[in-house]
């Protein structure tokens, strides 16, 4: 089976990942090597599907929650195309209206 490759859709979006806190950005790195090997559809706790191709990864840990939303391309690649750190209950409009406007930059 081929393994899958995480790309990210800027160095800013890769920045952002970097900042996030040890113990988030550990668990978001966690889920990204399980979903190198098995895929992108790894599931609930782990990742979910937002609909029309947007998916997001659920990065937990003992500073807070992280979200990183990602879409596939041909060739087993996972682009990841914004992330943030939830402050609320609810993700934010803002960071799902960021990460499908630039979903067709990269999707075929």
């Amino acid at each position: 089976m081929p393994t899958w490759q995480l790309i990210y859709f800027s160095r800013r979006v890769e920045a952002q990942i970097e900042c996030w806190p040890v113990g988030i950005r550990a668990g978001f790195l966690r889920v990204a090597e399980v979903m190198a090997s098995a895929g992108p559809d790894i599931g609930l706790p782990h990742t979910r599907d937002l609909d029309a191709g947007l998916f997001e990864i659920r990065a937990k840990g003992r500073e807070g929650i992280g979200r990183a939303f990602f879409c596939t391309v041909t060739d087993h690649r996972m682009v990841i195309l914004h992330a943030i750190i939830k402050k609320t209950e609810q993700t934010p409009a803002r960071a799902l209206e960021i990460a499908r406007a630039r979903q067709p930059e990269v999707s075929p």
